[in-house]
């Protein structure tokens, strides 16, 4: 093994792990010498120095046919742990192509997109939103592979745990709103859907390529509806989209109506699964001991409430 070979982590990648965090900094503490055995095993030469996201280390590499790539280290999670096996389904199809994977340490071999270029580079927002949309179209038309979670089990467990969690929130009118989420995830919990969801698709988990202008990373690969996948496009550079439109009802509404659109989804059903997002975000919320929603998670359930009201 050439363990000669330098693989530094960046210092703001291992802070983000924090001293208490035991498991995290014990993976820190491997990682040169787990990349160093990869680019030994899989005839791998470095190819600049390595960059990161919030939990993963990537490391550019050249492979010994001259193909760009990249090898990505995460620690094993129960979010990240099925990201092969949802990028194997969909085989490069409108996402970042798998070509080679350790389930032991989870580390993978992934073509080489252009990190410079996240969809977030595009200003346009209704232009980035088109693309996003289009992306996640493909996505969802694929079926999910056996071997997923399943968004069944995790709504379940969204709604045991709403009656120890709302009291946590300060604001009655935030109460309510996690409360009608839960109702509206009750409703839908016995068709939850069997595609191939991606979870987290937002501006910045889309990069510019080669063989495509667009493709989509980082999947955390869910069995379900292609509703309860909506949410981090419709929070993907809020500030910014509200700012530029002035009005946030509009900006609520553009989004949801052009992701449904493209997706051919029953808005009805689509608001009902989203309202599921904002369910889990806030569970997540109280589990971390904040006491008031996020604004951007206020802002869009109410809006799109407010649409599916009956009119008097």
């Amino acid at each position: 093994m050439n363990t000669s070979i330098p693989v530094a982590v960046p210092d703001a990648f291992a802070a983000s792990y924090g001293e208490d965090n035991v498991s995290g900094r014990a993976w820190l503490a491997e990682l040169p010498h787990l990349a160093a055995g990869f680019l030994d095993r899989w005839t791998l030469r470095p190819d600049g120095p390595a960059g990161h996201g919030m939990a993963s280390l990537v490391l550019p590499v050249i492979r010994t046919d001259g193909t760009p790539a990249v090898l990505k280290f995460q620690q094993i999670s129960e979010d990240n742990a099925a990201a092969a096996l949802g990028l194997r389904a969909w085989n490069g199809n409108g996402v970042v192509r798998l070509l080679d994977h350790d389930p032991d340490t989870g580390t993978m071999l992934l073509e080489r997109l252009d990190e410079a270029r996240p969809l977030s580079s595009v200003t346009d927002d209704g232009a980035a939103m088109q693309i996003l949309a289009e992306l996640m179209a493909r996505l969802v038309a694929v079926p999910a592979p056996p071997g997923l979670r399943q968004l069944a089990d995790i709504a379940a467990a969204m709604l045991d745990q709403v009656p120890r969690a709302v009291p946590a929130l300060r604001d009655p009118a935030e109460q309510r709103l996690v409360r009608t989420c839960a109702s509206a995830v009750a409703e839908l919990i016995g068709e939850p859907g069997d595609r191939l969801l991606h979870w987290d698709l937002h501006y910045d988990n889309v990069l510019a390529g080669q063989r495509e202008p667009w493709l989509a990373i980082d999947p955390e690969p869910l069995a379900g509806d292609p509703g309860f996948d909506l949410w981090p496009a419709l929070d993907s550079r809020w500030e910014e989209a509200v700012v530029a439109t002035g009005d946030v009802t509009r900006t609520v509404l553009r989004r949801f109506d052009l992701l449904t659109e493209v997706l051919g989804l029953d808005r009805q059903r689509a608001t009902g699964w989203t309202l599921g997002r904002i369910l889990q975000n806030a569970l997540w919320d109280i589990e971390d001991g904040k006491t008031t929603l996020e604004p951007a998670q206020v802002v869009l359930g109410t809006t799109l409430l407010r649409r599916q009201a009956p009119t008097p």
